[in-house]
């Protein structure tokens, strides 16, 4: 038998014991996996030396790190929607779990955070391990999962939420998000350009960065539920990320400047031991010094992208003031005056946090200390290096004015886990030409600091030889990029992005089947295919367009566009191959002037919990419109009825199907959850395997002699012809139309 086999029989055995694997599973909330011990000297060494805890509160700092994260939420805040979800939230779901009690422990009411405006952001002392697996909070689960999917929930950490909030975000700004993924702090941003849902195309935009080409797919999976044509995924190192040209409005080619840069960089991870408790086992010294020298190539290359009068934030999850400080003040001293410290002490009132530091040493993970450059022996040169020390002049350390960093402790706002928020960064200065890359004859400042990094711990795997050489000219950061060779192209290979002209032949159609107003912006359509039948159009604001057509060959574009139509097979006998897509009802909306009929809220009930409802079933008034409209896509429409306080009091829009005698509605399953929730009907399901259930059967809604979906033995071929061809592409619950939820008024 080998000694993997012996293993194997070994683990099978142990767990078939008492405490092994069976029982476990069987046990009570705080059983699992064996508990990681919550213990590591050397830390605890490390910062009650450095004393960035204020004096008398290390011991809750520590019993707060070793406590569960709490469970935090945030409702999307520019859908139209976000007032009618937080009503759903504190008057049903909020009421239904602040009596629960699990293992003795009960469950606190949800509070919302102080500081997070609106009351868009909530947390509980609900850990996300009890809020999976209780059966008692099962409902508030599937709640949060299915919003969660439709995009108008996020389930992220309070920190977290922080950086995009001291940024500013205004509709017009250009955004960078240099290490992005896994992208809930992109969907914020996406968030703020949209505050006004009248405007379906900002002129601002977001492009959002990440090194790892993977993760560059859960980030457009984030950014896609919330439908925005001003997104552009990209995947490059963030540290030589590519300057972008752009048309001007007077004709030329000029560089694209950002208005905001967001600058998440990889860190060492130490204020996340709350949720990531491995950090406890593998956390040293040496983590933040071999990432040092990456956090400022990063920085250095977001500075050199911003805009005179933008502002940069510098954020990081990790206690340690060579990640944090040391990284500001070596950007700050270089520049010599061109960059300033923002103070954002009054941005978000409520928020408890510590000023920056101004003082600091640095520990080997043997336990050897250094106060300053002075004192680190040669052979430790290329480990440390004098940019992780403060300056050594004071007055010119008392005019960087440290003291603005933001230090979130987990202990004051029971908060997730320390980041290090608020270093935001003006250029005072104008960027000259000098600032855009140099020949390699152009002067060479001092250059900032190569530092050797372990396997694995730079930005994603950085190629060798593909590291920036920093120079300073003009007072101005900027980086001299590496000798010019073709870009590698790593990852999946990506379909085209192919914009159509005016006079493409899809257009004619499509503008006289929806009669689109003529300012309907046709240049800002885009396929994925350059020959055959295009199968989806998609959209992008005019702004990402100049981008995407001045550089397709310096960037590598991962996903960009909402989709707005997809070919329906034998749509042409209707008038049009194309139907409408939901994920761009928004974008379209404002331009569609036909084949719009508008509902009741009981109308919306019927389309929403029917496959195929008999045009019948509508009410009369949405029954007479629909009867006027040949067969074909439809946007079904409601208005708010401000005498009917119940009701939703925000507009809603839905693409649909427009049958022979029937009507549909084509909306994904989980959208189908969130506008019957809006509409006071409950939605829950058994998990997986088990089917749905209900609490009080609606038995009315389907009659003596119908099939569940509101039709009598009708044909569905002859009845529904041209309905659901041309959707091959729709996941099955799409293209069902969730026809498996079962609901309760």
């Amino acid at each position: 038998m080998g000694k993997r086999s012996r293993l194997r029989k070994k683990e099978h055995q142990n767990n078939s014991k008492p405490g092994g694997r069976d029982n476990r599973d069987n046990a009570g909330w705080g059983a699992g996996y064996a508990d990681i011990i919550k213990e590591n000297k050397l830390f605890e060494a490390y910062y009650r030396e450095l004393g960035l805890v204020p004096e008398g509160e290390f011991d809750q700092f520590m019993e707060a790190m070793r406590e569960p994260l709490p469970a935090t939420i945030r409702i999307t805040g520019y859908k139209s929607h976000a007032k009618e979800i937080l009503h759903c939230l504190k008057n049903k779901y909020f009421k239904e779990i602040q009596e629960v009690e699990i293992d003795g422990q009960k469950i606190e009411a949800p509070q919302p955070l102080s500081w997070y405006p609106d009351e868009l952001a909530w947390h509980t002392n609900m850990s996300r391990k009890i809020l999976r697996k209780s059966p008692l909070l099962e409902k508030f689960h599937q709640f949060l999962v299915s919003e969660t999917e439709s995009g108008n929930i996020s389930r992220q950490e309070a920190v977290s939420m922080i950086p995009p909030l001291l940024m500013k975000i205004e509709p017009h700004h250009k955004i960078l998000d240099l290490c992005a993924a896994p992208g809930s702090k992109t969907a914020q941003l996406i968030e703020m350009l949209h505050s006004d849902m009248d405007v379906p195309f900002p002129e601002g935009f977001v492009i959002a960065n990440d090194v790892d080409n993977k993760r560059c797919y859960l980030l457009v999976h984030q950014a896609k539920r919330l439908n925005s044509p001003c997104i552009m995924v990209v995947n490059h190192d963030a540290s030589c990320i590519p300057r972008l040209q752009i048309d001007t409005e007077n004709g030329q080619k000029g560089t694209l400047f950002y208005d905001r840069v967001l600058c998440d960089v990889p860190c060492s991870g130490d204020g996340t031991m709350r949720k990531n408790i491995d950090v406890w086992k593998k956390w040293t010294t040496s983590n933040s010094l071999h990432l040092h020298g990456l956090q400022i190539r990063i920085a250095v290359r977001g500075v050199e992208q911003l805009a005179v009068g933008g502002r940069m934030v510098y954020s990081t999850c990790s206690l340690n003031p060579i990640e944090d400080e040391a990284v500001i003040a070596t950007l700050l001293e270089k520049s010599e005056g061109a960059l300033e410290l923002a103070d954002a002490s009054v941005d978000l009132p409520g928020l408890k946090w510590m000023p920056g530091v101004t003082k600091w040493k640095l520990m080997t993970k043997e336990g050897q200390w250094y106060k300053d450059w002075s004192e680190v022996p040669a052979n430790r040169h290329t480990q440390i290096r004098p940019t992780m020390f403060p300056p050594t002049d004071t007055e010119k350390l008392a005019n960087m004015k440290l003291e603005r960093c933001m230090r979130i402790l987990p202990h004051h706002q029971n908060t997730g886990a320390h980041i290090s928020d608020g270093m935001q960064l003006h250029p005072v200065k104008e960027q000259s030409s000098s600032s855009v890359p140099q020949p390699e004859d152009s002067p060479v400042g001092t250059p900032l600091p190569e530092t050797p990094l372990e396997d694995g711990e730079r930005d994603g795997g950085k190629e060798a030889g593909e590291d920036s050489v920093c120079v300073y000219s003009d007072s101005v950061l900027c980086s001299r990029p590496p000798p010019n060779k073709k870009m590698k192209r790593h990852g999946f290979k990506e379909d085209p992005f192919v914009f159509l002209t005016e006079d493409d032949p899809v257009f004619p159609p499509i503008e006289s089947f929806y009669d689109l107003s003529p300012d309907f912006p046709k240049i800002n359509v885009l396929t994925r295919t350059h020959e055959g039948k295009k199968r989806h159009l998609y959209m992008v604001s005019k702004e990402l367009r100049n981008v995407m057509l001045n550089n397709s060959e310096r960037m590598k574009v991962i996903n960009t566009g909402v989709k707005v139509w997809s070919r329906n097979s034998d749509g042409e006998e209707f008038g049009c191959a194309f139907r409408l897509a939901q994920e761009g009802i928004y974008t379209l909306f404002p331009y569609i002037r036909s084949r719009m009929i508008t509902v009741s809220v009981e109308d919306i009930k019927i389309l929403l919990t029917q496959e195929n409802p008999y045009l019948s079933k509508l009410e009369e008034d949405a029954h007479q419109q629909a009867k006027k409209i040949g067969m074909g896509s439809i946007v079904l429409k409601y208005q708010p009825d401000n005498s009917n306080p119940d009701g939703p009091q925000c507009p809603i829009e839905l693409c649909g199907w427009r049958g022979k005698t029937s009507i549909r509605a084509f909306v994904p399953r989980n959208e189908r959850f969130h506008y019957l929730r809006m509409l006071g009907v409950e939605v829950f399901r058994e998990k997986q395997g088990q089917g749905p259930r209900e609490e009080e059967e609606v038995k009315d809604e389907v009659k003596e002699g119908e099939t569940e979906n509101g039709n009598k033995d009708v044909s569905t071929k002859q009845e529904l012809r041209g309905e659901n061809q041309g959707d091959e592409h729709l996941k099955g619950d799409e293209r069902e139309g969730g026809g498996e939820i079962l609901t309760s008024p």
